[in-house]
């Protein structure tokens, strides 16, 4: 993303409101047309959302990226499972959302086989999968970190299944994933849409009891995490805690399970 251009607040009365939002407010205008340095700062806008979207997750440096950091996370010495779905390029993904939401047949094959090799006996509380969506630069930058504070705010009483890295992938992909693996629950982190101020945006989608045919009304959704912009990691990663601790005392997640950080704690199920 480029910086909004620099003008003086003596040569501008925008520029003060402008430096508090990444919107576009109060551009003015050089005689009919908009001044050069704005028209600029959208055209780079435009093409960084444009990589976002086009752009394929690099699968080696995001394994690195988990591996590193600032402390060990829960998944940091496990292998990554990586699965894609049918979409066969980039291309095919983007015509067509349908074969983003479903997995490469062997993938579920082998995810099954995962589960019935799994040395616990448990079936996994929580599976998270890792989805490039429509921002691979989203879930480069911040599914690291993220992950870790998500694992810190689940703490160690939740079974965590394997961590699935997932390409040409879109959020209903995450059920076959966790019906796969057995998974309670799974929580899929995937790449937004870009915007064109905002090309890393990352989403987590919460959905209980995981198979094909999941409605959207039946997740719950936790946008726009990329700090310092949007939300924070631990903030977000306390609501995902909360939402996934309500879910399992509800039995599903969806429209009928309201954020519980948000609700007085005798309203936290609605």
């Amino acid at each position: 993303m480029t910086p909004s251009p620099s003008i003086s607040p003596s040569d501008d009365p925008w520029a003060l409101l402008r430096s508090t939002t990444q919107a576009r407010i109060g551009l003015g205008h050089s005689g009919h047309a908009m001044p050069t340095a704005h028209v600029l700062a959208f055209r780079a806008d435009h093409a960084a959302a444009r990589d976002a979207v086009h752009a394929e997750l690099d699968l080696d440096a995001l394994a690195a990226s988990l591996r590193a950091g600032s402390g060990p996370g829960r998944h940091s010495n496990e292998p990554i499972v990586e699965v894609a779905s049918r979409a066969t390029s980039r291309g095919e993904y983007l015509r067509r959302p349908d074969l983003g939401r479903r997995l490469r047949a062997d993938d579920v094959d082998r995810l099954r086989t995962i589960r019935a090799g799994a040395p616990s006996e448990r079936d996994p509380d929580l599976s998270i999968v890792l989805c490039d969506g429509l921002s691979s630069t989203a879930v480069a930058t911040h599914a690291a970190p993220f992950l870790r504070a998500v694992e810190r705010a689940l703490g160690p009483g939740v079974e965590l299944g394997p961590l699935v890295v997932a390409t040409q992938a879109r959020v209903a992909l995450g059920d076959e994933v966790g019906g796969a693996l057995g998974s309670r629950a799974v929580l899929v982190l995937i790449g937004e849409r870009p915007g064109l101020s905002v090309p890393d945006s990352l989403g987590a989608y919460l959905t209980f009891n995981p198979e094909v045919g999941r409605l959207d009304s039946e997740r719950n959704c936790v946008s726009n995490i990329r700090p310092p912009h949007g939300l924070s990691y631990d903030a977000a990663a306390r609501t995902i805690a909360a939402l996934f601790g309500a879910a399992r005392a509800l039995g599903r997640t969806g429209v009928d399970l309201k954020d519980p950080t948000e609700l007085d704690p005798g309203k936290a199920l609605a």
